[in-house]
This record gives C-alpha cells, structure tokens and sequence, in this order.
C-alpha cells in the first residue's frame, strides 16, 4: 500500500494556475502595489506611519534608528523584505520625491543625483509634522482594525489621513497587469478644491480647477500647457509635459549661457548632466563650451556655457528635444476603492475623501460623545454624594463590606452601578467647596460639549462644516506657495482668444429668453425717425433686462434659491435684431421653480466692490466681488437661505451707498451699507429691517438722490414719492410707513427706485400687461394711498412690477454707434438707464452737426 494513497487530489492543472495566479495577482493590487483612494498610502507606508507612533517617535520626540523602525515595521506588521520597508522609509523622508514629506529623516537619505540612502544602521527619523495628521484621532475609533498576519497584533486598515495625501504627496506603483501614477500637488490648492465640492457638490471638473491649477512637483519646474492636465482630472489618464526651468545670461565678456535651477520630476540630474555632455561630445548638440554643475545646499544650478556664435534659444530647444530637461509625465489616477482597483477622475477622488472624512469625523463624534455622556454621568453620581454628604458617609461608615456600601447607596439614591463605584472611590479632598465647584464647573462644560456633539451628529451641514473649519486649519499651518509653474503651450489655444473683443447688447425677457447682438446693429438715426424693433416677444412677455457689455465680460445671474450663475458674455448666442433669442434654461442649469431675479454685467471680477444682496425675510449681505471670480456656469450658492426665504435682489456697492427696502405691507426702511460689514460667499446675512408679522421684504434698491420711491398696490394703486422723505435709519429698524394700506388698494405687489423718464410695465394675475409713464404717476407724501393705475378685476390683482430699459420705449430710439463708451469698462448691475444716456449722446451729437 502507498504511503500516499487517499492523499493525493487529482486538479487540472490549467485552472489551478489561473486560480494561484488570480491569488498572487490580487495579493500585489491590494496588499503591496496601489494606494487606498482614502488616505493615499500603500500597506508598508501605512503600517511605518503606524509604527513609528507606536514607538513614540511624533515630530516632537527624539529622532531613532532607522534599523529598529524598521525592525517593528517587519516584526509586527509587514511580514515582507527589510529593503522594501526602508525603501519606503527613505522616500518619505527625501523632500525632492515628496511634495509634504511624512518622515524626518537623519542622515544621508539619498540626492536628486540618484545617490542611495545610507545603511538604515546609520541613519535615523521620526514623524514630521504633518504626519501627525495622517494618524490624528486614530485612537478615537476612527477607523477599523484587522489582525496583524501573525494574529497578535491589530493593524489599521486605513488612516484617518486629515487631508487630501493621495493627490497632495501622489503615488506610483506597478502591480500586475496595471500600474498607477498619481502626481503630487499643493497643499493649499487641493484643500480649497475640496471646500468647493463640500459647498458645491454639482462642481465639475473644470469649476475644481479654478482652484487646482494642477500637479505642483516636489522639484518645481514648468508645466507645459493645460491639455494634459485637463485631460487627466478628466478621464483618469492623461500626459502632461514638463521641463526644466532654465535662464539665458550674458557674461561679461559678451557670451551668454544657459543656467537651470529646476528640473522635471523624477530625473536624475547627475544623470541628465551626463547625458548633455555625451550629446555635445557625440556633436548632436553644438554651439556648447562647457558645461558643469554648480548645484550644493543652497539650491540647483547647472551652468551651461555657449560658444561665442551660438544662439542662446536655439541651443535650448535642441536641449529640450533631446534630453530630459523636457519630460512627459504620464498621470495613471488608479487607487483602490473598497479593495477593488479603480481609475478616477479628479472629482471622483475628492468625492471618495469627503466621504470617507464623514465617516471619521461621526466616529471621532460618536467616540467623544459616549466618552463625555459616561464622564457626565459619574459627575451627576458625584454631586448627589456631595448634596447627601451626611447621609453618605454615615452608609458608608455603617456597611461592613464595600460591596454592601455599594448597594445601599444604590438603593437610596437610585444610583448606577458606576456612579456608587465613584462614590466609594472619591477622595476625602473632595468634601471641600472649592472641589465641589470645580466638579459643578466640569459638569456644565461637559453638558455643552454633549450639546455640540448632538448637534454634529444631527446635522449633515453642521458635520460638513467640522471637516471645513479642520482642512483649513490644516491649510494655514502646513500651506505653503506653488512651486511648479504652469505656462501656455504655443499649440494650445484658448477659445476665448479666438473671439475678437467686441461691444454687445444683451437683452433677457421675462419670460427668460436671451440673447446678444452686437452694439453697432443700433445705428444712429435722424430724429423723429421710427427706430429699430429691437426683439420680437411673445404677446404675453416683454423685456425685462437689457444692457450694453462686452463679449469677453462676465454675465452674473442670480436666482430666488440663492444661486449664482456665470457666463462670458460670447457664451450668450448671437442673433438677429428681431429674434426672439435662446431660453436662459439651456445656457444654464435652472431648476424648474428657480427664477432669475437679477442679471449683472461685470468687466473685471478682481476690481474692488461688493455684491449686496437681500432677501424676502429681511436679510441683507455684502461679499467682495472677488469671492465670485471662481464662479462658473454650473452656479454656486451665494447665500444661504433660511427655511421658507428666497433671494430678493443682488446689487453692486462700493461701499458707501444707501439701501432701502420696502415690504409688502407697505413699511421701507433706509440705512447706509456701511451698517453691513463684508460677510464670505455661504454666509447667511444679517437682518435689514424686522418685519412684522405676515410681512416681507417686495424690492431693495439703492436710494439714488433725486429720485423717487414708486410703490404699486395688488388692486392696482400707485405713487411716487421722493427718496428724501425717508430718514437714514439703523439697520434692523422696523421702518417707516411708505404706503397707507386699505381693503380696497390691497397690500403692496412691487417697488423701485424710478426716475421721471423711465417707463413701468404692470402685471396682473390673469397675465395681462399694461405700460405706464413714470412721469404720469402722480407724487404725494409717504403715508397716501395713490392714483388707480391699472384697473383689476375682483378676482385680478397685481402680481409684478418692471421697470422698462430706454431701448424698449415705444417711442422713437435713437442709438449712437459710440455706445461702446457707456459703461463697456464697469463693473455694473444691469443698468436701465445706460441706453437712455445713449440716446441722450446721440441727440446732443445732433444739435452740434444742426
């Protein structure tokens, strides 16, 4: 009989190799090769991190051996070579492979010249800085744990990893049959990138990069166009060319040569020096003398120096053709997600890390809150012992056994187990009243960080705003400038330098269709001539917005939800002087209940100035013009609004003008902006004007001087009365009476600020439209009731106001091709007048030819 009959299992061999191998192949991708899309780090560069805190080596400590970090790493953790886990060791520690290097290393670490590092019996480390965030909070439940390979230890899966790691220091790695190589980038700029998804979770990929201009290599250097870049925050992949940063002098002696400070990433310059120098010797290179490095610890400097008749930029550009001071820096964003390998997209990984962040910082929550619910609970054990001092001591003092202590204290007081244990266990110190107050001042500090604790786990934008308030924190403590430049590549071409810069009309009905049409369609005309139809409207719209900007200025539209849109104005689609023009829903994502309350026209986003807004609540806020210069067409929030409150209207200030506001049930108030102080994009304002109850806020506007508040009731009742009458108030007030209501004028549909010449269009709830002349309402004091201006019927009221541009006077209009003066260089809201100053030039240029 065989010893090994019964023992020997027939398998095909064929699927036992596919099966071994699908194994192996699996074990390298998730075990060695690729990085967790959460905290960017690779299992031997999580489990040296892990280590080295459980060693007590954080940035504050003294440095240690390299060879016991090592050891601990192998011993506990990492069940693989000694060299693989110093390898690693040693990257983190080199500041030119690095963008924020984890590890503070001691000793000869390796050059940018392709110098290995020291024997790890020589060199020493510990924590940097800002791999103390990379672990933070790892003791508070954060994260989960597995056994280590020899099932005594415990390992973290994953790092808590505060910020950003897998795109701030990137990664590169071969596994099998894929490979990933993820760039590094700036701190500061993927930190801001990731605020803007948490405010705007519809941003796309082009919205994050206003923010994330793109890699910022450890060794600077210059990026060569934004294709590339594009393309792999895109798609996942993507090349992106990168040179070295070299300067052109002239000696003395009238020669010049070439000298560079920076290379590509990741190319050896001891090697790359070599390689020039074979090129010249080979005379694939020439017009080159000399060339030598200079480079010591004070920063990089190769000194290449050029025959007399060479031509500086020639030998340049031959030197980027043919060596690696012009390299290509192939992006692979592949990372793993929930243990599978997955390529991403820029916004996908920063969707992964908020998400990820969530579920740390409701942990973190969770961990703190039981923590201070238990410590609260003993603290109220303690101060019942302390109201029943006597009585506590005579049980204690009474019962043969703490045990028995125990249970009666139980009894008596309906204590917990813990509480009576704590009891039993206090301190004869603590009889004392400055003790007995210390405990009452612990409790209530522990009842209002319960309070905060509740308050985060109840809310997702209160949690949201923790991992805020902490990025940027981390931001301000370990930011730091851009290192790599990015210049425009000569082949690529912006699409906005192919559209000549050009004077336009825009013009946006009520209806919301817009449209543009260039400036000098509106020629100057003889007068008593029968002017130009400038749109053709559906019966039951009209124009509500027109105004004169240019194709490369910034058109703002704000919506009653509190949003902000942005288009340049040749995104806006040309059309003919009588076209009924293009809905606003297709240019821009509107949802089906949003309207757009104001349209703005802006020339320069840098310029100083103030976007003033108000809503129908009553609340205003002022933000820096500047906050808004990121702002893409897909909108952001511009305010935040409370429950049940819609944006009113958006303003431009500069810092010195009087607001007014008036409400429904005919109160306004007037105050100066300088009441406001300047408030961040997502801020939720403060109060204008407290309104009574059943009331809001129907227009805010800016109290021109010499003009005239009209008001127009729901029965269609109106008048004007002059800005003067109203007193400068405190902001908040509750106003003063503008407008007397009664049962037959109803309470009040709309307001303006308005001059004599300007025209009204009145609409009524059946949608019919009538226009009136503002010079035809009549003027009276504050408190009246007005003149009839259009006349409802019982069941009709009316339901808005509109002040009419001058260009839709159905008088006759006169335009002047000079238009381009008026208002084609500021930053202004809609103007309804510009046009009319148009007229106004045109007519004067009249008289002088008359």
């Amino acid at each position: 009989m065989s010893l090994n009959e019964g023992k020997i299992i027939p398998v095909d061999i064929k699927n036992e190799m596919k099966k071994c191998y699908i194994d192996y192949a699996m074990s390298v991708i998730v075990g060695r090769a690729l990085p967790d899309v959460r905290d960017g780090l690779k299992p031997v560069h999580r489990r040296i991190l892990y280590a080295m805190q459980e060693l007590n080596l954080g940035p504050d400590k003294g440095y240690r051996k390299c060879a016991r970090i090592v050891g601990e790493v192998l011993g506990k953790y990492h069940p693989h070579g000694d060299t693989s886990v110093y390898d690693a060791l040693v990257r983190m520690a080199q500041d030119f492979s690095m963008r924020c290097m984890l590890v503070d290393g001691h000793g000869n670490f390796g050059s940018v010249d392709g110098d290995s590092a020291a024997a790890m019996r020589y060199t020493e480390a510990k924590m940097n800085k800002i791999s103390v965030e990379m672990l933070r909070d790892i003791n508070k439940n954060t994260v989960d744990f597995i056994p280590n390979f020899d099932g005594e230890e415990e390992e973290p899966v994953v790092l808590p990893s505060r910020f950003p790691n897998i795109l701030v220091n990137g990664s590169s790695g071969i596994a099998v049959g894929m490979a990933t190589n993820i760039p590094p980038h700036n701190l500061g700029e993927i930190i801001d990138g990731t605020i803007m998804l948490i405010d705007n979770p519809e941003a796309t990929v082009l919205d994050l990069m206003t923010y994330i201009k793109g890699p910022d290599f450890p060794t600077a250097g210059i990026i060569m166009g934004t294709n590339g870049i594009r393309e792999a925050y895109e798609t996942g992949r993507g090349r992106i060319v990168t040179r070295a940063k070299a300067e052109i002098e002239e000696d003395e002696r009238g020669r010049h040569r070439i000298i560079v400070t920076e290379i590509p990433y990741q190319v050896n310059k001891a090697r790359l020096v070599e390689n020039i120098a074979d090129l010249v010797k080979d005379k694939k290179i020439v017009g080159i003398s000399d060339l030598r490095d200079e480079s010591d610890r004070d920063g990089m400097r190769i000194v290449i120096e050029l025959k007399k008749d060479a031509t500086p930029s020639v030998v340049l550009n031959t030197l980027y053709k043919h060596t690696k001071m012009q390299d290509t820096f192939g992006v692979i964003m592949l990372a793993l997600v929930d243990n599978e390998p997955q390529v991403l997209n820029l916004k996908q990984i920063l969707e992964y890390y908020i998400t990820f962040q969530k579920e740390v910082i409701t942990r973190r929550t969770v961990f703190e809150l039981n923590k201070a619910q238990e410590r609260a609970h003993i603290l109220e054990g303690l101060k019942i012992a302390l109201d029943n001092i006597d009585e506590v001591i005579s049980i204690i003092r009474g019962s043969k056994t703490s045990e028995i202590a125990k249970n009666t204290l139980i009894e008596k007081f309906a204590l917990s187990e813990k509480q009576a244990q704590a009891i039993l266990e206090m301190k004869l110190r603590r009889l004392t009243g400055l003790e007995r107050d210390k405990i009452d001042e612990e409790f209530n500090e522990l009842m209002k960080l319960i309070d905060y604790l509740n308050e985060i786990l109840g809310s997702e934008i209160r949690l949201l705003e923790v991992i805020k308030e902490e990025l940027i924190e981390i931001k301000n403590r370990y930011g730091d400038e851009r290192r790599t430049a990015i210049e425009k590549n000569a082949n690529e071409i912006d699409i906005e330098d192919l559209i000549q810069e050009s004077e336009v009309v825009i013009t946006l009905t009520h209806s919301g269709y817009i449209k543009r049409i260039a400036a000098d369609t509106y020629s100057a005309q003889k007068r008593g001539g029968k002017g130009i139809q400038a749109m053709t409207t559906k019966e039951d719209d009209f124009v509500e917005h027109v105004f004169i900007t240019s194709t490369h200025s910034d058109i703002l539209f704000f919506s009653n939800k509190g949003k902000a849109y942005k288009l340049r104005g040749y995104e806006i689609p040309d059309a003919g002087r009588t076209a009924k023009g293009t809905n606003l829903i297709n240019l821009i994502p509107v949802e089906q209940d949003e309207k757009i309350e104001t349209v703005l026209a802006i020339k320069d986003m840098n310029q100083e100035g103030y976007l003033f807004m108000a809503t129908k609540h009553g609340i205003v806020k002022k933000t820096p013009l500047s906050d808004f210069k990121n702002l893409r067409k897909n909108g952001l929030i511009a305010l935040n609004l409370r429950e049940g409150d819609e944006l009113l209207r958006v303003k431009v200030t500069y810092g010195d003008a009087h607001i007014i506001i008036v409400t429904k049930n005919g109160y306004a108030i007037k105050f100066s902006e300088k009441d406001v102080r300047p408030m961040g994009r997502t801020a939720s304002g403060v109060k204008a004007i407290t309104l009574r109850d059943e009331d809001i806020a129907i227009c805010m506007d800016i109290a021109v001087p010499e003009e005239d508040v009209l008001v127009i009731s729901e029965n269609g009742f109106g008048k004007r009365t002059p800005i003067t009458e109203y007193k400068l108030q405190n902001r908040g007030g509750m106003g003063l009476i503008t407008y007397k209501i009664a049962e037959k004028t109803g309470k009040l549909a709309g307001a303006t600020i308005c001059k004599p010449d300007n025209e009204l269009m009145l609409i009524n709830s059946s949608g019919v439209a009538i226009r009136i002349n503002v010079s035809d309402i009549s003027v009276t004091s504050r408190s009246t009731m007005g003149v009839t201006l259009m006349r409802t019927l019982e069941e009709e009221q009316v339901v808005a106001i509109a002040k009419i541009p001058a260009s839709e006077k159905e008088e006759d209009t006169e335009v002047n091709d000079e238009s381009t003066d008026v208002n084609a260089n500021e930053s202004t809201e809609v103007n309804d007048n510009s046009l009319d100053e148009l007229l106004e030039r045109a007519d004067e240029e009249e008289n002088l030819e008359e």
